[in-house]
């Protein structure tokens, strides 16, 4: 017959594993020039003209950086032109089929190749690994002061997994590069912050 106290222990473990699941966990990188004493005040988002002709990508870009970018304490400006600082996005998935050879029956080199490129493979296999991509995320923040056009903060948050992520995904990913602002920390460093729903 199972004990309470033990039965109370798998339950307790079980709902810790699940509000892990609701978290995401980034590798993030500060790099700041942030003046002593300036409080962030007002910002416009600045897009480069390749962004500028991906008008519905940027719009989802900038929703879901601007949680994060408005909780350091910056505030839209009414008029861009009077905006204190520009803040400038970046986000990419990159996608990496799995080799064979990342089986845990052969060793784990992290041997990564093209879909394109892949041979075939005869041996004791897990096949769901052709099938089984990764993909590299990475989300970057670069604020700038508007009138000198000086660099003043960069972040970058970079994380892996089965997907190319969504809206929310991105915007956790932009809320762990900016939890520091304005300092900067050991580069890199894992932060987690929740999901947001």
């Amino acid at each position: 017959m199972w004990k309470t106290p033990a039965v109370l222990g798998i339950l307790a473990l079980g709902l810790a594993g699940c509000a892990g699941f609701n978290n995401v966990e980034s590798d993030v990188s500060t790099f700041s020039k942030w003046p002593t004493g300036r409080q962030p005040a007002t910002y416009t988002f600045e897009r480069l003209p390749s962004q500028q002709a991906r008008e519905k990508e940027q719009d989802r870009l900038e929703a879901a950086a601007r949680t994060a970018v408005e909780a350091s304490g910056f505030k839209p400006a009414a008029d861009p032109k009077s905006a204190d600082v520009t803040v400038q996005l970046g986000a990419r998935a990159s996608r990496a089929d799995r080799s064979p050879y990342d089986d845990p029956l052969w060793w784990r080199g992290g041997l990564y190749y093209s879909r394109f490129g892949r041979h075939p493979f005869y041996g004791p296999q897990v096949m769901y690994h052709f099938d089984n991509p990764r993909y590299d995320r990475e989300v970057v923040v670069l604020i700038r002061d508007r009138q000198s056009g000086e660099p003043l903060y960069e972040a970058r948050a970079t994380n892996d997994g089965n997907t190319p992520g969504g809206t929310a995904l991105l915007g956790a990913m932009f809320q762990a590069a900016m939890t520091d602002f304005p300092h900067n920390g050991v580069n890199p460093r894992r932060v987690s912050v929740p999901l947001p729903r």
